[in-house]
């Protein structure tokens, strides 16, 4: 059955429409040819108003034959409405969610409003509609047509951009029709569609005409329509006999969408005024609902018979649902209405709309029937955003406090709604809005408590701001508005203050350089004032880390760090400085196990609790654990997955690990390429910290080239500055740069750096580290126990990529010492290992200096069977060797069990393997 709301037109009008469409209808042919045989397909049609989306969407429909059809359409007054238009695809489907797992189940249902529950995250939600997308197309494939989708709420075209980036080996098709491009639909395969030609537009515009027409009349009509098939179908029918025959005349051309507005204004105007009232009332009811037109027209007073004339004209369908012609109908009769008519109808809608059924829409309809302000409606508004929260709609909170806000008679009151609707607009990412909201509390009569609270989010909204716009003393002075906020909390909230000087000094190792020493001082006044709340909370153990670091050096606060970073496991787990604090730290402590640990755990919670707003990060700083362990290919996976799902959610993807990936990679066009750019957007966001990184990566690159001195003169300018966490990994990187470019005097100072940094801490990695280091600086047998020592302590640590380097400057400092032999086996090791990782740079330098010994056995490395595996697949081989099951790999990656299949199919046959059992066996990696 087909369940989608629509079609618009009938099926003899489409095929009409559809004159000259035949390459776009062999697309769409093809698009469910493969949609049959197994393939996920996704399409976004786009075109101006009229130009004959619906009537594809409608072909679609009627080709799909042995497909289940279900679809939506955006309406422009439900945009507000978290998973309005989600809620309405996946209702035919419901009967396929008991396939489930629980959490995806029970997210579903919270977001629906069928069940109560904390607010579902949306990639959770995302991943439970593809899980009910595959489960329903287990027993016939399945179209999914969207209309109007450039009116989605936020949250259902958030999803279904997640869920079409993810459609891959499901017999699932999934086709947008929309006016203007849609963020989170871009970069989705997509399908233009322009005006008709010349010849195909004139034999439709004499299909619909049925006496004569004026050549000249007929060739400027098409002209001025650009092709448009609705317009061609429609505005002819407005023009007389006469006009038609030689005197057709527009000297008021305007677009073609405001053509046909006009046009279809002009047919309802000609409807008697109790039709029009009736029209109106259904374009300001959004979800087609007739018992309820019918109620609200009671409400008006108007019989309902009074819809026969619209109906007979061909504006409007009353059936199961009720449909307009067209949407331009709908638009043409809400915007030509006098405001009062507006309020009239919405008055009516909220009357007739159950209050317990859908209380939402019901203190929507009241809140645009209001003529002036009414704390009952905005006492409703306030609690329709709970329950938006609960949903998990960031868009649709923001919009119900606003006009909450705004129908607020009490300014104390209003004041109050005014902090939550900035909270809200500024999560929703509108920080116009949320700066608006702020300047009305901020004239309202405010407690002390919410006076600070103010101040607060006048910085975070200040941090954003400057971070977007590249404005460094913006940035600067926003972090110490981020200080003084907190210092203000302090005797009000003693658990906020603490939340805000937490994010004040994140904020400041944020902006690096930017910032400047000032940091020092604030955490150092910080730490002797900051209340207590709780010393065992991981926040507060952070906090006092980060403060002791930054205020007292390497060596007081390694205790503190410890502390921090031992509190932190899945039962006590904060995202609240994650990954920046806890990155930071593990950083300076050398910690490679407990850096280890915590990316596990932060994916573990990610999608064990449902905080998947996070997991891009978590992912991320698992790829970061993965790039030091010389998995290169894992962690490209990991990056490439976090990337998709920033991207789906709209999110600004996290490129640190990238960075660090590429530099070690060693290609250099492609990562000077990816360094200049990150760099750049770092520096447009104000972000200071992106310089030590950039830094840090052009080091890596120019170290494993050999292009020492370009090496040397980046890190001399990047360590300018101590950025917390990365400033010691320059310094490693700055001795072997200075070292080789013959500035001995600065390597000895970057090793005493060096030294204050790693003794404290005493890990392996960190004393690895720098015996490394002072091996470089010395000569004889001091020389070879310091890299011996190296080699033994770095081996002893997950950093891989770091002791294949202590193999290779061994190797090359045993050549100049003419141990031919010894050089050479310390040599083949570095090589293989860098081979192995996919370092090409260390691995090519490696052999250069084999060459040098004349070793002629190390060549470039060949493709062995594990590097013909994409990164992806990998990563599934990996889990399904682990023992996990196609159900559990798809829950961790984010795709549906279908494709997890799929890719092991392609696992088996590039390994030349027939069971998971022979994964655990098989040297692949």
């Amino acid at each position: 059955m087909n369940s989608r709301q629509g079609p618009r037109t009938s099926v003899a009008g489409a095929l009409s429409a559809l004159r000259g469409r035949d390459e776009e209808c062999r697309r769409l042919q093809d698009l469910l040819t493969a949609a049959r045989s197994g393939q996920g397909q996704v399409l976004v049609v786009r075109g101006e108003p009229g130009i004959g989306k619906t009537a594809l969407l409608d072909y679609l429909a009627e080709q799909a034959s042995g497909f289940r059809v279900v679809g939506t359409a955006g309406v422009e007054s439900d945009m507000e409405l978290a998973f309005a238009g989600l809620q309405q695809l996946c209702a035919p489907l419901m009967d396929c969610a008991a396939e489930l797992p629980a959490p995806q189940l029970e997210a579903l249902q919270i977001a629906f409003g069928l069940a109560s529950g904390p607010a579902p995250d949306r990639f959770l939600v995302g991943l439970a509609v593809l899980g009910l997308l595959a489960a329903a197309a287990g027993e016939r494939p399945v179209l999914c047509l969207v209309d109007d989708a450039q009116w989605l709420d936020q949250v259902t075209a958030q999803t279904l951009g997640f869920v079409a980036r993810r459609l891959v080996a499901e017999p699932v098709a999934l086709v947008f029709a929309l006016r203007q491009p849609v963020e989170a639909l871009t970069g989705l395969p997509r399908l233009m569609l322009r005006g008709l030609g010349d010849a195909d537009a004139r034999e439709l515009l004499d299909s619909v005409i049925a006496g004569p027409i004026d050549t000249q009349v007929r060739d400027r009509i098409v002209a001025e329509t650009h092709g448009n098939p609705l317009a061609l179908l429609e505005l002819p029918r407005g023009l007389s006999v006469a006009e038609l025959a030689g005197g057709y005349h527009r000297p008021d051309i305007q677009p073609v969408a405001g053509q046909l507005e006009r046009h279809y204004l002009a047919q309802v105007r000609s409807l008697p005024d109790d039709t029009q009232r009736l029209l109106l009332l259904a374009a300001a009811e959004p979800v087609g609902d007739p018992t309820l037109l019918l109620r609200a027209a009671q409400h008006l007073d108007v019989s309902p018979e009074a819809l026969a004339p619209a109906e007979a004209a061909g504006l409007i369908e009353l059936g199961a649902r009720v449909r307009f012609r067209h949407p331009l109908v709908r638009s043409a009769v809400y915007r030509a209405a006098q405001h009062d008519q507006r309020r009239r109808v919405h008055r009516a809608l909220a009357d007739a709309t159950d209050p317990a059924h859908d209380p939402d829409r019901r203190a929507w309809h009241a809140a645009h029937a209001a003529t002036a302000p009414d704390e009952a409606i905005a006492a409703e508004l306030e609690h329709s955003a709970g329950r938006a929260a609960i949903r998990g709609g960031t868009a649709a909170v923001a919009a119900f406090l606003v006009r909450a806000t705004e129908l607020t008679p009490d300014p104390a009151t209003r004041g109050a709604r005014a902090l939550d609707a900035a909270a809200a607009k500024s999560a929703a990412a509108e920080l116009d809005a949320a700066g608006a909201l702020l300047a009305i509390a901020q004239l309202a009569p405010l407690g002390d408590l919410q006076r600070a609270r103010l101040a607060r989010m006048h910085a975070e909204l200040a941090f954003t701001r400057s971070r977007g716009s590249g404005d460094a003393p913006g940035l600067v002075d926003s972090v110490h508005q981020l200080f003084r906020a907190a210092s203000g909390l302090e005797a009000l909230d003693a658990t906020m203050a603490q939340e805000t000087l937490l994010e004040a000094v994140c904020a400041g190792i944020y902006a690096g350089r930017q910032f400047g020493t000032g940091v020092r001082g604030h955490v150092t006044a910080a730490l002797a004032a900051a209340p207590a709340v709780d010393p065992s909370r991981p926040s507060e153990l952070l906090l006092r880390a980060l403060n002791t670091r930054i205020s007292a050096g390497s060596a007081a606060g390694m205790a503190h760090m410890r502390a921090a970073v031992a509190a932190l496991v899945p039962e006590t787990w904060s995202w609240q400085a994650f990954p920046v604090g806890y990155e930071a730290v593990v950083h300076d402590l050398w910690d490679d196990e407990s850096w280890h640990r915590i990316a596990v755990d932060a994916v573990r919670v990610a999608t064990g609790t449902g905080a998947l707003a996070a997991l891009p990060m978590a992912w991320t700083t698992r790829a970061g654990v993965h790039v030091m362990a010389g998995e290169f290919a894992a962690a490209q996976a990991l990056i490439a997955d976090a990337g998709a799902i920033s991207a789906a959610a709209g999110q600004a993807p996290v490129r640190y690990h990238a960075l660090a990936l590429a530099a070690w990679v060693g290609d250099e066009a492609q990562a000077v390429a990816l360094i200049d750019s990150v760099a750049r957007y770092g520096a447009a966001r104000g972000e200071g910290r992106v310089t030590a990184l950039a830094g840090y990566a052009t080091a890596v690159l120019h170290n494993g080239l050999g292009h020492y001195q370009q090496a040397y003169e980046t890190l001399c300018r990047a360590c300018e500055y101590e950025d917390l966490g990365l400033y010691g990994w320059n310094l490693v990187e700055l001795v072997e740069a200075a070292v080789r470019a013959g500035e001995q005097d600065r390597a000895v100072e970057a090793l005493a750096e060096l030294e204050d940094r790693t003794v404290p801490s005493g890990t392996d990695w960190a004393l690895g580290a720098l015996a490394r280091s002072r091996a470089l600086v010395s000569d004889g047998p001091a020389a070879e126990q310091l890299y011996l020592e190296a080699i033994d302590r770095l081996g002893r640590t997950r950093v891989a990529v770091h002791t294949a380097r202590a193999h290779l400057v061994y190797g090359e400092w045993l050549r100049r010492e003419q141990r031919r032999s010894e050089a050479r086996a310390a040599l083949r090791t570095a090589h293989d290992m860098f081979g192995g990782f996919g370092a090409l740079a260390f691995a090519e330098r490696a052999r250069r200096e084999l060459q040098a010994i004349g070793d002629k056995s190390s060549k470039r490395r060949a493709a062995t069977s594990g590097e013909l595996l994409t990164p992806q697949e990998q990563q599934i081989a990996e889990m399904a060797g682990a023992g996990l099951t196609n159900t559990e790999i798809a829950a961790q990656l984010f795709i549906s069990a279908h494709t997890v299949e799929w890719h092991l199919r392609k696992v088996f046959a590039k390994l030349a393997i027939r069971s998971r059992r022979e994964l655990r066996n098989t040297p692949w990696r």
